[in-house]
């Protein structure tokens, strides 16, 4: 994606099922999950680099003794600062009691980063607020030891300011209006009503307070406690989170916004973000390794045993497009094949624009994301090419020579590496004028490679602002001279903001509303302007399962190729001599590409919660009163 954003956060959560004696006989380490929980954190990098956390709990300690540890980082190398501050300070203790090396109950004795359960985190901020305490996990303490509390987990909620009065309601005083503070608190909530009516069930039985806590972790309801807590929740989520006295959960968002898998054995449970990174840590295959459904969750019991749990009632599953498209790890075997399918099924759009004259056109990407929908692509041109000289063969057929037939079949699509980030270059001056011309050269390019006879298609996830390509790319590409450039954006026009956890710009800031807003203007359309805002303020009157995304009317007066060719002229800029034309994927080809993950909102407005749809009318109103209040 050559305009970078900012997008949703990774969870990893590791259950050891085995005493950690069986994992150093048979491993050779007790530190067998610390050592897993790496691997899955660093498996996960491309989902954050903000922050990262790392906590884990031992059971069955004696009262007096540490058994809960978290290890938080905002370093511009978190993972690796969170592991290193781990290794100090277990080879520190090593080297003042070298006989704990092979001591397996010396370590868990005084070790803090060795236990049965394990709860990460990476961090990608949808905010600019990267303190130390904003890093998950986070912790809500007590002296009991089932009341203690940490959560972690990739989610974005609507309706916090409703989350944080609920609170409110309940006498509370939560120490921040943000929605992980609110989700602790109201969790942490409803496991102190489930502890307190189990202590007095306990006492009713003849139990005294000590002999009540062993009672009350065993019969703790984890599936009610969540029930309880998520019934005002609306956004996209993944939430993890422990237990002190070793009850874990995962729970997902209704809608399946955000993606969840888990994998059992008999010696670990494993629960992480992405696929992939359960498949390559634990060397285990793709059908063993199951999707969380949405509104479940699935709870381990510190027993053992695990189960999903229905928590809330599923929505019609809309899980995030942008997954397949950029953000997850492109090593899924699913995920590969979907990226290859949006760039095989935006192809016959090319083939038009370069007048299927493959012969004098050069394909690329723009690095580094992009690679598989090329390859993708690359299989449609190939197609083409091999139909064109089947046609030259066949039409030549009476007179075909074998030196012509060498030359119609030693022809071949033409790729190149043609766009290369220079990942160290820095644009380190604010000043707008400067700014600007030191973009214009964070990519280089390939010379030699470009004919001026020929088309030079690039491929690119998607276009989100244009910013880059208008700033830098484009410029680097004319140098190239060739007839055309042809931009091709392997997902739809970007037309609405998110509010599930990816840091999509405001409404004005994506080239497609621009674009649009542009056509408004140059057609003399802008009574649409004011009618979509004033039709955004009557919805916002509305309750939110009432209320309706009232912005789509902005887009109805023009079709997406007038869309897409209004984009191709704002970022064709003044000084682009070069014909240019961008082409977007549709979204009904989006859908048949990516048919599991139908949640495509920020192309057409279609949120899977309600609290989407306010999002959406609040944003339309806050860009008019910014920008037209004085005009209408």
């Amino acid at each position: 994606m050559s305009d970078q954003l900012k997008h949703e956060c990774g969870i990893a959560l590791i259950r050891l099922l085995k005493p950690l004696e069986y994992y150093k006989e048979k491993y050779g380490t007790a530190f067998y999950g610390l050592n897993k929980m790496y691997l899955m954190l660093e498996k996960q990098h491309n989902r954050g680099q903000d922050g990262a956390g790392l906590a884990n709990i031992k059971f069955d300690v004696q009262p007096g003794s540490r058994f809960i540890s978290r290890v938080r980082s905002n370093s511009s190398q978190p993972i690796q600062d969170v592991f290193t501050k781990i290794n100090e300070r277990i080879n520190g203790i090593f080297e003042k009691h070298p006989e704990y090396r092979n001591d397996v109950a010396a370590q868990k004795k005084h070790i803090p980063a060795l236990g049965e359960l394990y709860l990460g985190h990476v961090r990608y901020g949808t905010s600019d607020t990267q303190s130390i305490e904003h890093m998950h996990p986070f912790l809500r303490q007590n002296n009991w030891m089932h009341r203690n509390l940490l959560i972690a987990g990739n989610f974005n909620m609507t309706n916090t300011d409703q989350m944080f009065e609920n609170l409110l309601q309940l006498g509370m005083h939560p120490k921040e209006n943000a929605d992980a503070v609110t989700i602790l608190e109201k969790i942490g909530h409803f496991l102190d009503d489930e502890v307190n009516k189990l202590y007095s069930k306990a006492k009713k039985e003849g139990l005294n307070k000590q002999e009540a806590s062993p009672y009350i972790a065993e019969n703790l309801k984890v599936g009610k406690i969540l029930k309880r807590s998520s019934k005002d929740w609306d956004g996209g989520y993944v939430i993890g989170g422990m237990f002190g006295h070793g009850d874990s959960f995962v729970m997902r968002d209704p809608a399946g916004i955000r993606p969840a898998y888990f994998y059992k054995d008999d010696e670990v449970i494993a629960v992480a973000s992405e696929r992939p990174t359960i498949q390559t840590v634990f060397n285990v295959k793709f059908e063993d390794i199951k999707e969380i459904e949405p509104g479940r969750a699935l709870i381990i019991k510190k027993n053992g045993q695990c189960k999903q749990k229905r928590i809330l009632k599923p929505l019609p599953q809309r899980s995030c497009s942008f997954e397949r498209i950029y953000f997850s790890r492109g090593n899924d075997a699913e995920i590969y094949q979907e990226r290859k399918a949006l760039g095989r099924i935006v192809m016959p759009k090319v083939l038009e624009s370069i007048q299927y004259d493959t012969e004098n056109a050069v394909f690329s990407y723009i690095p580094n994301t992009a690679e598989t929908s090329f390859i993708g692509m690359l299989e449609a041109a190939q197609d083409e090419l091999n139909k064109q000289k089947n046609e030259a063969i066949l039409l030549e057929k009476e007179n075909l020579t074998p030196e012509r037939l060498q030359e119609i079949q030693s022809i071949k699509i033409r790729t190149e590496k043609i766009a290369v980030k220079d990942v160290k270059l820095r644009t380190f001056i604010t000043e707008d004028n400067s700014r600007e011309d030191l973009i214009a050269h964070v990519y280089d390019v390939t010379y030699g490679v470009v004919k001026p006879t020929d088309s030079l298609v690039i491929i690119d996830d998607s276009i989100v602002r244009g910013s880059t390509l208008k700033q830098s790319i484009l410029t680097m590409l004319a140098r190239l001279n060739p007839k055309k450039i042809v931009v091709v954006s392997s997902a739809p026009q970007i037309r609405y903001p998110d509010c599930y956890g990816i840091d999509m710009p405001r409404l004005e800031d994506l080239i497609a509303f621009q674009a649009t807003l542009r056509l408004h203007k140059l057609h003399n359309t802008e009574q649409v302007i004011h009618d979509t805002y004033k039709a955004c303020l009557e919805q916002l009157k509305l309750e939110d399962n009432e209320m309706q995304n009232a912005v789509p009317a902005f887009y109805d007066n023009y079709g997406y190729e007038e869309i897409s060719n209004s984009i191709a002229d704002i970022i064709r800029g003044e000084s682009l001599d070069t014909p240019l034309e961008v082409i977007f994927q549709t979204v009904e080809d989006l859908n048949i590409a990516c048919p599991k993950n139908l949640g495509d909102w920020y192309f057409t407005g279609n949120y899977p919660t309600d609290g989407g749809n306010r999002i959406s009318n609040k944003a339309f109103v806050s860009f008019y009163e910014k920008h037209y209040k004085n005009k209408a």
